[in-house]
């Protein structure tokens, strides 16, 4: 297995689905050695989620050790404390409660491992009126103010079309569960990093309560653009459609010329920012008359000859066959047993003395039980068959 940044440091991941696991990902991605506890017989329920063939689980538990253990009984329990004397991190996403109900709080933990680093993502976080409820990715979205300024602006709010509070918040877990291990090599001290979805995407949310608070202004849907940032859109090609960011002076008057309307550049209804932001209908119109007269591939490379971002919309089949992708190993091939065409994106980001690697995707369900519980643990294999007769592991 590559060591990468984390090597050294041992996590065990509890919880399912995604808000917990992709912080497990991110970090086994990078060395460090996550131990997923998943119920016995059952699983992570992510094992079973995905459109067509489940394919997600596969990626959010690469690089980790699957092991079987019921939490819900004492036994069980014990045994989580014996790993969290041996850890770094403890990683989990349960409703706030749960675990201090299993006396694996962390006090409990604590008292165990001084150093531990408790890593808790939930709905609403650890504290607050709302803690105790149930949440899920797209309640935070929601709540945090996203799913308000989705989509466009004569139909309901929409989805983002990924489940983007669930990652955010374990992202944000990550980085939090990386700042106390600094805090911790200076002092030896563990402690709790409370990562709630909600406050997740909030920390997203650039301007828009400061805008409310100041002049009363609340962001509203716009579609495919930003209001009074110009031009800035999907525009329709004779084949398809292309996106254009021309929202600069300097990108404007380069745009502006590749049309082949270069007054357009210093005439004083487009040549400042303010300017084409309270023109935008109008610049949208003159541009999309001029690039349904190309296809998308002309459009391309013309933008690209004068300096004008632009890109195309990109599904799977687009970015497998992309260069950039290859030549940066964006997305690897990942194959399996079951799956020997399996490709996947690669891990992020990019570090040039310690890069991360995918070692193997989402294991077998209790498929490092035995290393686990014996070699790390000293179980002898009579114990382990009388754990697992009992339903305990």
């Amino acid at each position: 297995m590559s060591q990468g940044a984390l090597g050294g440091l041992r996590l065990i991941e509890m919880g399912q689905l995604i808000a917990g696991p992709f912080c497990g990902q991110l970090m086994a991605d990078h060395g460090c050695e996550v131990i997923k506890i998943e119920p016995p017989g059952v699983g992570d329920a992510m094992r079973a989620w995905g459109q067509g063939t489940p394919l997600w689980f596969e990626v959010v538990a690469r690089n980790k050790k699957s092991i079987t253990l019921n939490l819900r009984e004492a036994e069980g329990q014990a045994i989580v404390r014996d790993l969290v004397a041996k850890s770094d991190f403890l990683l989990e996403n349960f409703r706030p409660g749960t675990l201090e109900k299993w006396h694996l709080g962390y006090e409990d933990l604590a008292a165990v491992n001084p150093a531990l680093i408790m890593i808790r993502v939930s709905g609403y976080g650890q504290s607050g009126p709302y803690s105790h409820r149930a949440g899920y990715g797209g309640i935070g979205e929601a709540m945090g103010g996203m799913r308000y300024i989705c989509g466009e602006p004569d139909r309901m709010p929409s989805r983002a079309g990924l489940s983007i509070g669930d990652s955010l918040a374990a992202t944000y877990a990550c980085l939090g569960a990386l700042m106390a291990l600094n805090h911790r090599h200076a002092t030896g001290q563990g402690q709790v990093v409370d990562s709630a979805i909600y406050e997740a995407v909030l920390a997203m949310m650039e301007s828009t309560v400061p805008e409310y608070t100041v002049s009363n202004h609340i962001r509203e849907r716009t579609g495919s653009i930003l209001p009074k940032i110009a031009p800035s859109n999907v525009y329709p090609t004779s084949d398809g459609s292309v996106l254009i960011g021309g929202n600069q002076d300097s990108v404007w008057k380069r745009m502006a010329a590749m049309m082949g309307i270069p007054e357009l550049g210093d005439d004083p209804r487009y040549n400042s920012h303010v300017a084409r932001g309270a023109r935008q209908q109008e610049l949208d119109d003159l541009i999309s008359d001029w690039t349904r007269q190309h296809t998308s591939a002309a459009v391309l490379a013309m933008c690209e000859a004068a300096g004008v971002p632009a890109g195309n919309m990109y599904r799977a089949p687009e970015m497998l066959a992309d260069p950039h992708f290859k030549a940066r190993e964006a997305i690897i091939a990942t194959p399996t047993a079951r799956f020997p065409d399996l490709k996947m994106q690669n891990v992020f980001p990019k570090l040039s003395a310690t890069p991360g690697k995918v070692d193997w995707t989402g294991p077998a369900l209790g498929a490092h039980n035995e290393e686990v519980y014996g070699a790390l643990l000293g179980m002898d294999s009579k114990r382990m068959d009388d754990l697992q007769a009992r339903g305990i592991i």
